[in-house]
């Protein structure tokens, strides 16, 4: 029955089969939209996440740094010195030194206490009145012999019960290097806990904890979390964050799933992390599902009215003249039809045949270009697996001469993948020169170990010219070429001065070397040969220096070509000068 209802109209089979094929597709395209957004967003989510531990890692580096410089004054005091050095307990010598370091901690809330322990067994000199302490159980203070960092610790003082976590170092004699003492500076937990409110991370909805280089939570948001173990609360992060500097993984199913970030602090080898609730992403989930599921309810809407409107104009036509074809009487003429319908009808075979054709020799040049295309990323694909597999080969060597402490061949292997990294990058063009001199750098590493005190390289570079962008790979074929035939040709090692400096809006870049040079008529083919005429290739001598010079002239111009001069056996400068370029130029990458 259903099928008779279809088979008997057109507009019904064109109408179902329209509607189906565009809102399935539309239905697809809305589920896919809907999960496409949900992964960005939990994706920014995430990225805002590690920013704001960058910042809240900013503010602790500052902590640090500011604790080390002042156990650093304070150990290099005079009156410290003087006062250590006694045997007995000098009243003025205590008021003066409690009152620098009380100076010292006036406006630095976040230090709870400064503390001298001197060796000679007097009384400690401290900023505040602690009552009771249980540093003790922490650390055996006379048994530090260098700078370290304590794990968490009760203290009671007038502000009442506190936790903190200290930076002890030795206090020894400037000229005898013999301790005198210990210098404790202590940093307040509840206070150092503001620095992971501010930003805040995932708009307060995530909770941020601080672990010490052995995985113990020496400051949180959450203070149940304090002195317990890391691994005890985030299984597994001892080995996730092992050898990163930062991350994130996903932990949990379901409504307990959380995302959790770390952020590592360089200066101590502590460690910041970040959980983010998966409730944040359902709410921002749901908030993208309804607009989601009303943009295709409007779809669906408009499509339908579209399909029917459409398919009506298309086949009304064909019904009426269906209707005057059912009415043919073979005795009269046939029914005249409208010149726009007959125009449409009457073309339609040969239009047909005509579109056949076409269609029939676009599939082929279709066909052929996606055979093309396949073929383009099968090379693209294989160019890019080569590199890689390069690389990961590299390190395997890298790690098997590390293990068998062959610690030349594995200085030489990194050097190397770090040369060919650089060279082979993603095929831009453009670099910084503090980039470039690294290159060059692992280029003389590298050849270093190869020809062991045979030359040296000297570095004479402006400052100001560090994070200037350059054509890439400009010097690496210079200082090869000054290295294998000026320097190598000597009985003697050999020096390379490599010279990069600012004059005016132009950089000059010279490469000299001290080797046996070359004679006039030398230095005349080799200048000539950067100018080779139609068809003629360069030799192996002067190979990588037409190659540098045509670079030049087609980045900068044909005024910005290599400069070569060389006496026998004094020595070779190669030189060139480009305009200074500030952009990262990303356009010309392209």
């Amino acid at each position: 029955m259903l099928r008779e209802w279809f088979g008997y109209s057109l507009q019904r089979k064109l109408s179902f089969i329209m509607l189906v094929t565009t809102l399935i597709p539309l239905l697809f395209l809305g589920t896919f939209a809907f999960t496409t957004s949900s992964d960005i967003t939990k994706e920014k989510a995430q990225q805002a996440g590690l920013n704001s531990l960058a910042q809240m890692d900013a503010k602790f580096q500052f902590i640090l740094k500011d604790v080390e410089n002042i156990s650093i004054f304070l150990i290099g005091q005079r009156d410290i010195q003087s006062y250590l050095k006694r045997t007995d307990e000098n009243l003025d010598a205590q008021a003066q030194i409690l009152g620098l370091m009380t100076n010292l901690v006036y406006t630095k809330d976040y230090i709870s206490n400064i503390t001298i322990y001197p060796s000679n067994n007097t009384m400690p000199l401290s900023t505040s009145t602690i009552y009771n302490s249980s540093l003790d159980q922490e650390i055996a203070i006379k048994q530090i012999t260098d700078k370290l960092w304590t794990g968490l610790y009760h203290i009671e003082n007038y502000l009442g019960k506190r936790q903190v976590f200290s930076f002890i170092r030795p206090v020894r004699a400037m000229n005898t290097f013999q301790t005198l003492g210990w210098l404790s500076i202590s940093v307040d937990e509840q206070v150092l806990s503001r620095t992971w409110s501010v930003p805040q991370l995932a708009d307060g909805y995530g909770q941020v904890a601080l672990l010490n280089d052995r995985n113990e939570i020496m400051s949180s948001t959450t203070k149940s979390w304090l002195s317990q173990e890391a691994d005890s609360l985030f299984p597994g992060i001892k080995d996730r964050v092992r050898g990163y500097s930062s991350g994130v993984w996903t932990s949990g199913a379901g409504k307990t799933q959380q995302s959790i970030l770390f952020y590592r602090e360089p200066m101590i080898n502590w460690t910041i992390v970040g959980i983010i609730p998966s409730k944040l992403y359902s709410a921002q989930n749901r908030y993208i599902l309804q607009l989601t599921a009303v943009a295709v309810a409007l779809s669906v809407l408009t499509n339908v009215f579209l399909t029917i409107f459409v398919i009506r104009k298309v086949t009304t036509p064909l019904g009426s003249l269906t209707r005057l074809l059912t009415k043919i009487n073979p005795d009269e003429p046939l029914p005249h039809y409208p010149v726009y319908t007959s125009d449409e009808i009457g073309r339609l075979a040969g239009s047909y045949n005509l579109l056949s054709t076409h269609i029939e020799a676009l599939k082929k040049q279709l066909i052929h270009n996606e055979t093309r295309k396949k073929e383009a990323d099968m090379r693209a694909l294989q160019a890019q697996i080569n590199p890689h597999f390069l690389y990961n080969t590299l390190s395997s060597i890298h790690w098997i001469a590390l293990l068998n402490e062959e610690n030349r061949i594995a200085e030489m292997v990194g050097a190397l993948s770090d040369f060919l990294r650089f060279s082979l990058n993603k095929g831009k063009e453009y670099c910084k020169v503090s980039q470039e001199l690294a290159h060059i750098r692992n280029y003389v590493q590298v050849q270093s170990i190869r020809f062991p005190d045979e030359f040296t390289v000297d570095y004479v570079v402006d400052a100001r010219l560090s994070d200037t962008f350059m054509l890439k790979l400009l010097l690496q074929p210079l200082v090869e070429n000054a290295m294998i035939h000026g320097i190598q040709m000597k009985e003697e090692p050999g020096v390379i001065s490599i010279y990069v400096e600012l004059k005016g809006n132009s950089m000059h870049v010279k490469v000299m070397d001290d080797g046996i040079g070359m004679t006039e008529d030398r230095l005349r083919e080799v200048t000539e040969s950067l100018y080779p005429a139609e068809g003629m290739e360069a030799n192996d001598a002067s190979y990588g220096l037409r190659n540098v010079h045509e670079r030049l002239q087609l980045h900068y111009g044909l005024d910005s070509g290599i400069k070569i001069e060389s006496r026998l056996n004094e020595g070779t400068c190669v030189s060139f000068a480009i305009p200074v370029l500030e952009d990262n130029h990303e356009n010309l990458d392209r």
